[in-house]
Order: C-alpha cells, then sequence, then structure tokens
C-alpha cells in the first residue's frame, strides 16, 4: 500500500487506523504486506507494526520518485493499493503490476479549509481530473456517497467496504439518564476540514436556550489554540474541557460516559467515530454531509441535522431532550448496529476482495 503517512506518523488519524486493520488481515492470512509512506521526524526508515513491513522514504515532493525506485527494487508485488489523499501516486503507469485505488473521501469542499485561492480550485480541478484518469481502474471506498462522486467523475468500478472498528460493544447496555447538564463529545482531530468550532458554538446556543450542557473536545491538531480562543471569546471556558489524545481505553470511557456524540465535520469518508460511540451506548447528531448521512441512520441510530448550523444541530439536541423514550431508542438501535461494523465481521470480507483483485487480470490503463 502507498500511503502518505503510516500510524506512528503525528499525523495520522482514522485512515491509517482503518488501513492498518485491512494490511493487519492480510498478513495475518501469510501474505507479505508492505507500506509506503513519507519519513518524518524520529520515524524508522523501516519498521513493523502488526506484521505490516512498514518502508518510510522522502516526504512531500520527493517520496513519489523514492516509491518508484523503491517498488523497482523489490520482486514484482501481486497488488499495490494506490491510497489518495487528495493526490494519488499514479501507481497504475509505472508499477507494471495491478492495482487498486483505495479513497476515503472525495476531498472536493476541503480544499477550501486547508487552502486559498487559487490553490484551492487547482486542487479540486486536479482531483476531478485525476478520478477521470483513473477511471479505468478499480476504486475500493466505506460509503456510497463517494462512490456518487467517483461515478460523477467518470470512475467506471467503485466497491463500496464499509469500515471496521476495533471497539468491542458493550455487552451490555448500562442504563444512562438523559439528564442537564447534558455531556457532549467529539472525537476528532482538530483540523479546519472538521469545524470543530461548530460543535462549540452549538454548546452556546444551548446555553442561550437555557439548557446546561458540557462539551469534550478529544484529539489534538492545528486548530486547538483558535479553538481555545473561542471557548474563551464565548465565556465557556468553564463548559469545554481539552483532553488531547486519549488511550483506547480512555476514550471508550469517555465515550461511555457522554450523551451524544457531536459530529460537524465538511465530510467523512463515513466517520468511524460515531460507529465506536455507538458501541458505547451513544448516539450521534451530524451534519447533512457525505459519510456521516450513512455512520448515522437519521431517526434511528441519532439524527442528523437538517442544515450545517450550531442551531440546527441544537434543534436536534433540544428535541431529543424532551424525549427520553426516543433517547433510548437511538441508544439501542445504533448498540446493536455498532456490533455488525466489528473488524471481525468486516475484515474477511475486504481480504477477500483484496485477494480476488490480485488474482485478477485487470489493470489501470
Amino acid at each position: 500500500m502507498l500511503n502518505w503517512r503510516d500510524p506512528k506518523n503525528p499525523l495520522s488519524g482514522g485512515a491509517e487506523r482503518v488501513s492498518l486493520g485491512y494490511l493487519s488481515a492480510l498478513a495475518e492470512r501469510g501474505h507479505s504486506a508492505y507500506w509506503f509512506t513519507h519519513q518524518f521526524p524520529g520515524g524508522a526508515a523501516e519498521d513493523e507494526i502488526n506484521g505490516v513491513k512498514i518502508v518510510r522514504r522522502g516526504g512531500i515532493r520527493s517520496s513519489f520518485l523514492h516509491a518508484i525506485r523503491w517498488c523497482a527494487s523489490q520482486p514484482v508485488f501481486d497488488l499495490i493499493i494506490d491510497q489518495h489523499h487528495g493526490i494519488p501516486w499514479y501507481a497504475p503507469w509505472w508499477s507494471n503490476t495491478r492495482c487498486v485505488a483505495y479513497i476515503h473521501e472525495v476531498l472536493g469542499p476541503i480544499w477550501n479549509a486547508f487552502y486559498p485561492w487559487p490553490v484551492n480550485v487547482i486542487g479540486q480541478s486536479q482531483e476531478r481530473w485525476t478520478h477521470w484518469l483513473y477511471r479505468k481502474v478499480p476504486f475500493w471506498t466505506a460509503c456510497e456517497s463517494t462512490r456518487k462522486c467517483l461515478h460523477a467523475h467518470g470512475v467506471r468500478n467503485v466497491t463500496v467496504i464499509p469500515y471496521g472498528v476495533d471497539t468491542r460493544a458493550l455487552e451490555e447496555l448500562t442504563p444512562k439518564r438523559l439528564e442537564e447538564p447534558v455531556r457532549l463529545i467529539v472525537v476528532s482531530r482538530l483540523a479546519p476540514n472538521k469545524r470543530v468550532d461548530e460543535s462549540i458554538r452549538t454548546l452556546k446556543v444551548l446555553a442561550e436556550r437555557k439548557i446546561s450542557a458540557s462539551l469534550k473536545l478529544v484529539g489534538t491538531g492545528i486548530s486547538e489554540t483558535l479553538l481555545r480562543k473561542l471557548a474563551a471569546d464565548l465565556g465557556l471556558t468553564d463548559r469545554v474541557t481539552f483532553t488531547g489524545p486519549l488511550s483506547e481505553a480512555e476514550k471508550d470511557a469517555a465515550l461511555r460516559e457522554s450523551h451524544f456524540l457531536l459530529h460537524t465535520s465538511q465530510r467523512e469518508g463515513w466517520g468511524l467515530n460515531v460507529i465506536e460511540a455507538n458501541a458505547m451506548g451513544t448516539p450521534a447528531i451530524v451534519y447533512p454531509v457525505a459519510g456521516l448521512v450513512e455512520s448515522t441512520l437519521h431517526g434511528r441510530t441519532g439524527l442528523v441535522s437538517e442544515r450545517e448550523t450550531p442551531e440546527s444541530l441544537a434543534d436536534c439536541l433540544t428535541e431529543t431532550i424532551r424525549s427520553p423514550d426516543k433517547y433510548e431508542f437511538f441508544r439501542r438501535n445504533a448498540w446493536e448496529r455498532a456490533k455488525t461494523f466489528h473488524w471481525s465481521v468486516v475484515l474477511p470480507k475486504a481480504c477477500d476482495w483484496l485477494e480476488e483483485q490480485a488474482r485478477s487480470n485487470a489493470r489501470g490503463e
């Protein structure tokens, strides 16, 4: 697999966690699984994680050439997974072997969150052109929203395999009374495209409506300083807690104690933390964006707001706070559904598909 980051990279996130899940499962089946990625300060050139051999070479400007040289020095691979994060590796045109394109999401508006004009426009145009160039390459993604975007950009063959999670659903759904102060949580990289500021603004709207609530932010990132300032400017310092990164056990405990997970991202490949929260008996309230509208089933496992605004998110919260029976309905449905997304259920299907691709004769042209 060719990917910009690996799980030990300080900038890694959910994309790297699920990628490791797939490659580790292939290694457990007896395959030789390699992960070629960018070098980072302190990262060893050669490493191994869960049976997956990690190779780190170059950076954002040089890793492409390093990948070509390194692959040429190896015995021919049966399959290369060319993972796209806005910009691909163009492996079908230089690897001389079978390739699949792996994509978590079509970035689209996310270019606007990170880059000013005209770089954002160039990035979006490049992304559409790249998908057309890859139109004959089999694509693999996690949700229907991404499949539709890829088809709209000319891609012909897209397979959808939802993400799995390591989080095991609670054995029993323990009681959790919905009462004030309502405990809200966000689990996310604190990055511009995640729009965590809108979750903080939702807390302010609730306060204006005389609803007592608190918000726990789990994670870190480049937006943390701005988010701390926003909380202070809105007079919410005593209601917003920044935990930084947590261990899996600590994260599960925080999710279990919370009443709702909030997710206000611009778009997601799926929304891994939604399912993790559901496994802990915590429903999500999310924005109506690609990925999140599939990880949260509106009116069944949680709520999807009508609009991408803090006021609309607060409307959903207000409605549910007034209906404790509805909250229990969401909790139970979310918990039951989360069981079907554990890795033990997802990985066999994904590995079977990848093995089939490795045996096929199809190549990108």
